[in-house]
C-alpha cells in the first residue's frame, strides 16, 4: 500500500556510500555464517591451502579467519574495501566467471556493517593493515605477519543493531557457520580447515588437507564431514552428457534421513541450493524411498562456466543453466543407473542397529532371596506352553529347518545372499553365507521383484490409456494452458492424452487405464505447480507406479506363506539379480546380514 501523501511527488536522491554499503550488506551478509561463507571463500580464492577460522557468540562478537594464500599489498588494501573492486573477473565476459567471488561486495559490506581489519602479506613485500568501523575506513599501517591474510570482524551489525534482533541465539549461529564451513570444506578436500570456538577454547571442526588423487581425496575428506557410515552406504557417481560432468556420492535408499540435512550440491565447486538440482535428486530416488524420507547425496556439477549463469541470486546460492533440462536429466539418469547397479546392496546400518537391539542389558545384580509375589508367566507364555503339552489347543511357534544334502556341495552357499537354512515364523528366511548369515522378509523381498517386474513389462508394452465417454475439460490460464501442452507428448506416453480446447481451456480425452477415479482436474493442476516450481513433473509417472506398488503388493508372497528350501533359494537368486531389490517399494530394507564375527561379539566370545 502506498503510503506516500496525495500529491505528493517523491523526490529521488543519491544515497551516501555509507548507505549503500549497508544495503549491499543487507543482501549479502544474513547472519554471521553468511560473513564466514564471504571470507573462507575469498582465502580459497587466494589459492590457500589452509584455512583457520575463530569464532566468539557465534560470530556476533567475533570472526577471523586466517588463510596463506598469495596475500595482498599494502596499495590493495584500500582497493579491497571499495565496492565493486576485485581482482577475480576483468569485467569484460560476466559469464566466464571461475571463482567464488566476484562482484567485490562482501568487504566493503562486512566493514558497513561492524569492525574490520584486514592484516596481510604477499610474497616478496612487507606486511600491512587496515581497519574499517562503520564504512570509516582508516589508513594503511605497517603490520607484521607470514604470507597470506588475516581478516577479523568484531561487533557484527553493531552500525545497524535491529539486524541483531533478528539472529538466533550463539549456540543456532555456531551450528550455522559450523555447518557453512563443512559444505565448503567438502568441496576442497586438498585444503585443510580448522573452526574454533573462543569462548569456549575448543576446536570445533578440523578437516586436515587430503593427499592423493581427487577422488581417493574427496572419499576421504567426505569420510570426515558425512561420517563413515556415509561413504560405506553411498555409490561413487561419475557420468557425463553434454559437456557437463556429474560426480560424487549418493547413498543407498536404506541410509535415508527425516531432512534433507545430508543433501550438498555444487556447481563448478560453488555450494548452491536449487530447485532443479534438489528436485533432479528427489526424482533420481523415485519409488525407493518412504514417504517423508529423504536421500543423502554429496554430488559435483561441472561445466564450461559459459554453460551456467551464477549471478542471479544475492548470495549466490542458486544458478541458472542455459540448458537446464540436460542438467536435470544428467542427475536423474545417473543415480536410477547407480541405484539399479547397485542390485541388492542394503544399507550396513540396518544390520548395526539390529545388533544394538540383540545385545544384552547390563547384568544386574544376582538376587538370592525369592520375590515375596512371583511374577505371572504373560499370557502367550501360558497359551505356548499348553500348545506344547495338548497339541492342537494352541498353534506352536513355527519354525521349519530344511535338511541338509548327503556330501554335496552347496555353491549357493557362496553367493551374496547364501543359502536358505531355515523359515521363521512363515515370514523370515534365514540363509547361511561364506561368513556370516542373512535374514530376509519374504513379503517385502518378493514385492519388490514382482514391482520391478511390472514396470519392466509396462516400459516395453507401454501404457493403455482409456478414452473418456465425455471428455473432460478444465478451463486455465492461457499461460498454463501453454505449459501444459508444451509437454502433451510425454503424458501421452503416461496415457493421460489432452489437447487445446480454445482460449485457455484443455480437453482430457483419455486417461491411464491403470488408475481408477481419476481426477484429471486436480492431476493437471498439480502438474502445472510441478512445472511452476521445478520445471518438470513426475507426479504421473509417480501415480502410474503407485498403483502397480499395490498390485506387486497384492501379487506377491505373503506373510504365513510356508515356503520350500527351492522357493526360499529361489528367491535369493532373484534377489541378487534384480536391480534395487534391497529395499521394498516402501523404502524398507528387505533384508540384513549379520557377520559371525558381530554374532560371537554379542555371546562374548
Amino acid at each position: 500500500m502506498n503510503t506516500h501523501a496525495p500529491k505528493m511527488r517523491p523526490v529521488i536522491r543519491q544515497l551516501d556510500e555509507a548507505a549503500a554499503n549497508r544495503i549491499a550488506a543487507g543482501e549479502v551478509v544474513e547472519r554471521p555464517a553468511s560473513a564466514v561463507k564471504e571470507l573462507v571463500e575469498n582465502a580459497l580464492d587466494a589459492g590457500a591451502t589452509r584455512v583457520d577460522v575463530a569464532i566468539a557468540k557465534g560470530g556476533k562478537a567475533l570472526i577471523r579467519v586466517s588463510d596463506d594464500g598469495c596475500g595482498m599489498t599494502a596499495e590493495d588494501l584500500p582497493l579491497a574495501l571499495a565496492r565493486h573492486a576485485t581482482s577475480k573477473i576483468d569485467g569484460s565476459d560476466l559469464l566466464d566467471i571461475r571463482s567464488f567471488g566476484f562482484r567485490g561486495e562482501a568487504l566493503p559490506s562486512l566493514g558497513a556493517v561492524g569492525r574490520l581489519s584486514i592484516t596481510s602479506r604477499a610474497a616478496g613485500h612487507d606486511g600491512a593493515q587496515i581497519a574499517v568501523t562503520g564504512g570509516r575506513i582508516g589508513p594503511v599501517k605497517p603490520a607484521a605477519g607470514n604470507r597470506g591474510t588475516v581478516v577479523e570482524l568484531r561487533d557484527l551489525f553493531f552500525a545497524t543493531p535491529a539486524r541483531l534482533k533478528f539472529l538466533r541465539t550463539d549456540r543456532a549461529e555456531t551450528q550455522a557457520v559450523a555447518e557453512a564451513i563443512r559444505r565448503l570444506a567438502m568441496a576442497e578436500p586438498y585444503v585443510g580447515f580448522t573452526l574454533t570456538d573462543e569462548d569456549e577454547g575448543r576446536v570445533l571442526f578440523r578437516a586436515d588437507a587430503e593427499q592423493g588423487e581427487l577422488f581417493g581425496a574427496l572419499q576421504t575428506r567426505l569420510a570426515r564431514v558425512m561420517g563413515r557410515d556415509f561413504i560405506d552406504n553411498a555409490l561413487a557417481i561419475d557420468a557425463t552428457r553434454d559437456g557437463i560432468t556429474l560426480t560424487g556420492f549418493a547413498a543407498l535408499p536404506t541410509y535415508s534421513r527425516g531432512a534433507a540435512v545430508a543433501q550438498h550440491l555444487y556447481v563448478n565447486g560453488r555450494p548452491v541450493r536449487d530447485k532443479l538440482l534438489t528436485g533432479a535428486l528427489r526424482a533420481g530416488y523415485m519409488d525407493v524411498l518412504a514417504s517423508g524420507r529423504y536421500p543423502a547425496a554429496v554430488l559435483f556439477l561441472t561445466c564450461d562456466p559459459h554453460q551456467v549463469d551464477v549471478n542471479v541470486h544475492p548470495a549466490k546460492a542458486e544458478v541458472r543453466f542455459r540448458e537446464p533440462g540436460i542438467a536435470r536429466g544428467l542427475v536423474v539418469s545417473a543415480l536410477r543407473h547407480a541405484l539399479a547397479g547397485a542390485g541388492h546392496r542394503a544399507s550396513s546400518t540396518v544390520a548395526a542397529a539390529a545388533l544394538g537391539v540383540a545385545r544384552p542389558e547390563p547384568e544386574q545384580p544376582r538376587r538370592y532371596q525369592a520375590s515375596y509375589a512371583p511374577a505371572r508367566p504373560s499370557g502367550p507364555a501360558i497359551a505356548a506352553s499348553l500348545a506344547f503339552q495338548a497339541p492342537g489347543f494352541a498353534e506352536a511357534p513355527t519354525a521349519r529347518v530344511e535338511p541338509e544334502p548327503e556330501a554335496q556341495p552347496e555353491p549357493a552357499a557362496e553367493a551374496p545372499l547364501g543359502a536358505a537354512r531355515a523359515q521363521l515364523h512363515e515370514n523370515w528366511i534365514v540363509a547361511q553365507t561364506a561368513d556370516g548369515i542373512v535374514i530376509v522378509d519374504q513379503h517385502a523381498a518378493h514385492e519388490r521383484l514382482v514391482y520391478e517386474r511390472l514396470k519392466a513389462q509396462l516400459d516395453a508394452s507401454g501404457i493403455a490409456s482409456q478414452a473418456l465417454l465425455i471428455p473432460e475439460i478444465v478451463e486455465l490460464s492461457e499461460a498454463d494452458a501453454q505449459s501444459i501442452l508444451a509437454i502433451a507428448d510425454e503424458l501421452a506416453a503416461l496415457g493421460l492424452v489432452i489437447e487445446p480446447f480454445g482460449g485457455g481451456a484443455i480437453a482430457v480425452r483419455e486417461v491411464p487405464a491403470l488408475i481408477q477415479r481419476l481426477d484429471a482436474r486436480r492431476l493437471i493442476r498439480d502438474i502445472l505447480d510441478d512445472l511452476a516450481d521445478q520445471g518438470t513433473s513426475e507426479r504421473l509417472r509417480a501415480r502410474v507406479d503407485a498403483v502397480l506398488s499395490s498390485m506387486a503388493c497384492h501379487g506377491s508372497v505373503r506373510s504365513g506363506r510356508r515356503m520350500s528350501a527351492d522357493e526360499m533359494n529361489a528367491l535369493l537368486r532373484e534377489m541378487e539379480r534384480v536391480p534395487k531389490s534391497g529395499q521394498c517399494n516402501h523404502g524398507r530394507p528387505t533384508w540384513i546380514e549379520l557377520k559371525l564375527s558381530d554374532i560371537e561379539r554379542l555371546f562374548g566370545r
